[in-house]
């Protein structure tokens, strides 16, 4: 059976969407058996060293795309059983004009002909904050986008701007999106509403109803190079996360 592949999307730094990545794919391993593949494919490799790796002491998939490595060889394990990743690197932030690509008009299908057949239940892209090729080819390479945001004004514009660019993929690869999470939440927040009717009025029914409260734990746990399910397995953020991932696998 194919993997289900989701696209962690957002076109502003800041919305916590490397953690989600992070927790959607620990959560899915972790508590409910899944066996699951995070790829980093956002130069700034924050997922990479989120769970531990130096991103100067790993290949990633540039070398893949490159067609110079298989994708087994860059795939590393992680702190948690059935949990694996691909790191990323600096090279990643100019693959697509980097050798062999450069001359490849449908340079962005390789990642979606990497991917379709791999042995994983779920497959997570962490795309980089832009909407560059590297997210181009992610959401090509996905059945679904997930996408991130907070509840402040710059987030909230982008996207629209992310919206457009999915729909307009859309017309040539089918997804779906898969709902429109929210981190840093306060729910004493006073735009709330406001915030809330703009997300609804760009992804119509796509909120999810789980939220992320801002948490210091989440931060922490980066600096260990682990989940918080490992390094603060009570606190609020890792209740918050498991909650998002029941969410999220009822809406796949």
């Amino acid at each position: 059976m194919a993997p289900k592949i989701i696209a962690i999307s957002s076109f502003k730094g800041g919305t916590a969407k490397t953690s989600v990545a992070l927790h959607l794919g620990s959560a899915l391993a972790k508590f409910h058996h899944k066996k699951v593949l995070l790829i980093d494919f956002d130069a700034q490799a924050n997922l990479t060293t989120g769970l531990g790796y130096d991103p100067d002491e790993h290949e990633s998939l540039a070398q893949v795309l490159q067609r110079k490595m298989n994708i087994n060889q860059v795939t590393v394990s992680s702190s948690i059983d059935n949990l694996e990743i691909i790191p990323a690197d600096t090279w990643l932030e100019r693959v697509e004009v980097t050798g062999e690509l450069a001359s490849d008009r449908y340079s962005h299908e390789r990642l979606r002909n990497l991917t379709k057949d791999l042995n994983y239940d779920v497959i997570i892209i962490d795309t980089p904050p832009s909407l560059c090729w590297l997210t181009e080819s992610a959401l090509i390479a996905a059945d679904y986008s997930l996408i991130c945001s907070t509840p402040e004004f710059y987030s909230i514009k982008g996207l629209e701007r992310l919206s457009q660019f999915i729909k307009n993929i859309s017309q040539r690869h089918p997804i779906d999106v898969l709902g429109v999470a929210i981190s840093f939440w306060n729910s004493r927040g006073k735009s709330n509403d406001a915030f809330i009717d703009v997300i609804e009025s760009i992804f119509p029914n796509k909120l999810l109803k789980s939220k992320i409260r801002r948490d210091i734990s989440v931060s922490e746990a980066a600096i260990y190079g682990k989940p918080i399910f490992e390094t603060a397995p009570t606190c609020r953020a890792s209740e918050d996360f498991k909650l998002l991932t029941k969410e999220i696998l009822s809406r796949m």
